[in-house]
């Protein structure tokens, strides 16, 4: 009983620590805005051209900011 406590304990505190690392991220991908948590080089292999232009701690604040631009898929370049 107390090793499935400990485990359950630990499983949490784990989970409170990942999701605190966790940062959403406005881009500039091929052109378009988009909101993302993978970091600027996962994006770059993924996407190809990109620049990052904001980094945020909730996904409503990255969509904030990409509304204040045209939104989510409106046309951007890069500085």
């Amino acid at each position: 009983m107390l090793a499935a406590r400990l485990t359950l304990v630990i499983g949490l505190a784990f989970g409170l620590v990942s999701s605190a690392e966790v940062k959403y991220r406005l881009y500039c991908a091929n052109g378009k805005l988009e909101v993302d948590t993978r970091t600027p080089e996962q994006m770059q292999r993924a996407r190809g051209q990109v620049c990052l232009l904001g980094e945020f701690d909730t996904r409503a604040q990255a969509e904030a900011a990409a509304d204040r631009q045209g939104g989510i898929g409106a046309p951007c370049t890069c500085p």
